[in-house]
């Protein structure tokens, strides 16, 4: 699991250059996008609190999310989101398998940019991983912890309690990526290490510290051990 981290939620400090396409508001296929890589449609919530949102729980206790993912892949691209799917299937009750008959599956294809729906919508749902932008195992644990109903850390709803939003560092047209909502956090403690972080390529801090400035907020590696145990908590992996 990955303990320590070491980017701070700035361009400058970012080793992948996907951040600028996680905050477009709206990609070349009109999809919509709140805080940067949510899609969002009339149908669409701000959060995943109802079971009808979550995916299904085996009687097994797994919880099977079935996939495709596009041949205009490289082998290259599908293996490292394969990496990302393990990373998150590691220590969880989450299992992803590829389609076979499947209503519901996640449809994984190199669109615009690095988005995803929140949480189960029912039927073919798409996430999109630009290649090769996007196709990072990291970003794809990012992309597929929306898909499994949970969105960024920093819009938790105590966050003001542990980081200051830098407003005057953020690009009017990028303010509402960081608004707060109403959120269900399972009981676990603010993780400055999470993956789910929505990044941002305005050049200065967006997001510090309250506590201590020294701490590394964010990144793109794998789940961090909170993350792993909001996932297990949602579906109840150990019940």
């Amino acid at each position: 699991r990955f303990h320590r981290t070491t980017i701070l939620v700035s361009i400058k400090n970012l080793s992948v250059n996907s951040s600028t396409i996680f905050l477009s508001v709206k990609n070349n296929y009109g999809t919509n996008l709140r805080e940067g890589d949510i899609a969002v449609s009339s149908r669409s919530q701000k959060n995943c609190f109802a079971r009808s949102c979550l995916w299904t729980r085996s009687v097994d206790g797994k919880v099977y999310i079935a996939y495709s993912v596009s041949h205009a892949y490289s082998e290259e691209d599908v293996e490292n989101i394969k990496k990302g799917m393990k990373l998150i299937e590691h220590d969880t009750c989450v299992r992803f398998v590829p389609r076979t008959h499947q209503r519901d599956y996640l449809d994984i294809q190199p669109k615009t940019g690095c988005w995803s729906y929140l949480g189960a919508r029912g039927g073919r749902q798409t996430i999109s991983l630009q290649t090769p932008e996007c196709t990072g195992s990291g970003v794809t644990v990012h992309e597929l912890m929306h898909a499994l109903g949970f969105v960024h850390e920093q819009s938790r709803a105590d966050r003001d309690k542990y980081v200051t939003i830098m407003w005057s560092n953020i690009w009017n047209d990028r303010l509402r990526n960081f608004e707060k909502f109403k959120t269900n956090n399972l009981d676990t403690p603010y993780d400055y290490g999470s993956i789910m972080y929505a990044f941002s390529e305005d050049g200065e801090p967006t997001i510090v510290p309250k506590r201590n400035w020294n701490v590394k907020i964010g990144q793109r590696f794998g789940p961090s051990d909170l993350d792993i145990m909001k996932i297990n908590r949602m579906y109840k992996c150990n019940a």
